[in-house]
């Protein structure tokens, strides 16, 4: 079962639009990353990834670069503005969290234009501290019988902005934290694209500090 952002009616008059442009925002392995970037280059997403920023030195980051994407390094909690002037430079239309471990000061210009994916079905197994194996162990320890990913948009607080879409997978005895990560990751590799594409189909790439 999913959810998906509410539609609204556009003109079927249209002028085309250029790939939305994304910044992803990381702190670890970059898969997340990596499977938007395979959806792109398949041309089922209409976008490129024009920038990442990574909290740390770290695998995703070095892979960013393999590919010839642009990466800075800002360790910490980012201050807002300084973030919309990093987003503004490089006109970014969405910022996508993927495995990002620092609580992110959303520019107003971004406002309702930053994303994220959590490995769990929120509003349960969310919040600070909950991230990797840590949500799948907590899911493990609840006796939840189904689990999943939930796509949503970035607030002020972890894991709290709108739910956009979520998909499901079941738990099985015998689980490990890192058997189920491994089957919520698969799920979370068809859920990001799906949302993002609802997303952009909703609103188009727009001008730098425009908001939905």
């Amino acid at each position: 079962m999913t959810t998906s952002p509410t539609t609204t009616n556009h003109p079927t008059h249209q002028l085309p639009t250029e790939p939305a442009r994304l910044a992803v925002l990381l702190s670890g392995g970059g898969r997340t990353m990596l499977n938007l970037l395979d959806e792109i280059n398949a041309g089922r997403l209409d976008a490129e990834i024009v920038l990442v920023i990574a909290s740390r030195e770290c695998p995703g980051a070095a892979r960013a670069r393999e590919r010839g994407i642009p990466v800075e390094i800002i360790p910490g909690r980012i201050a807002a503005q300084t973030l919309q002037q990093r987003l503004e430079s490089s006109r970014i239309a969405w910022g996508v969290l993927a495995g990002y471990l620092q609580l992110v000061d959303v520019p107003p210009a971004y406002a309702g234009r930053m994303v994220n994916i959590h490995p769990a079905l929120l509003p349960r197994h969310g919040g600070p501290g909950m991230f990797g194996n840590r949500v799948h162990r907590a899911v493990l320890d609840a006796g939840e019988t189904e689990t999943g990913c939930t796509v949503h948009l970035v607030d002020a607080e972890y894991d709290q902005g709108k739910t956009l879409l979520q998909r499901r997978c079941p738990v099985l005895p015998g689980d490990t934290p890192d058997t189920l990560a491994a089957r919520v990751f698969e799920q979370e590799c068809l859920a990001y694209p799906e949302a993002l594409r609802a997303l952009l189909r909703e609103h188009p790439a727009a001008p730098t500090g425009d908001t939905p």
